[in-house]
């Protein structure tokens, strides 16, 4: 079995668009990792998430703005040979990016990022409150790097 690296473009954003939700690292208080499942959004290189208006993360984010995601599909335990266990792997198919969250404040904005994030969950049309809008933190975040990868590949590939 073998790590394969995936540069297409095309590949990366099916990866994504496959997941339910993604893992969001970021730095805690006192410097120490953080990750948390979200739901998302994702068009043209960026990823939108949501949150309350204040919290843990949002603190987090005010000191440290980097945050790592993490997209992750596939999962199958595979061996070589069933009575070795040096010989087990998960094969999955994983792409990790990171960026900068900002936080979008312009109400008309926000509305487009949760349609975003609701489309990639159900398509359909859907009507947001001011109260609503006013009161959920979207986070907007441009991809500034990404890694892709399918781990457990057969060989003969």
């Amino acid at each position: 079995m073998k790590t394969i690296v995936i540069d297409d473009k095309e590949r990366v954003e099916s990866i994504i668009a496959r997941c339910d939700i993604c893992y969001v690292g970021l730095t805690d208080l006192e410097g120490n990792p953080y990750v948390i499942p979200m739901n998302f959004g994702y068009r043209d290189g960026v990823i939108y998430l949501h949150s309350g208006p204040e919290g843990n993360s949002i603190d987090m984010l005010a000191k440290n703005d980097h945050v790592c995601i993490t997209f992750s599909i596939d999962h199958e335990l595979v061996f070589q040979h069933p009575k070795v266990a040096c010989s087990y792997r998960m094969r999955a198919k994983s792409v990790i990016c990171r960026g900068r969250v900002t936080f979008l404040d312009d109400l008309s904005e926000k509305r487009e990022a949760l349609d975003i994030i609701m489309k990639h969950y159900i398509d359909r049309d859907f009507i947001y409150s001011d109260p609503a809008v006013k009161n959920v933190k979207i986070w907007e975040i441009p991809i500034d790097f990404v890694s892709a990868k399918e781990y457990g590949a057969p060989h003969h590939r």
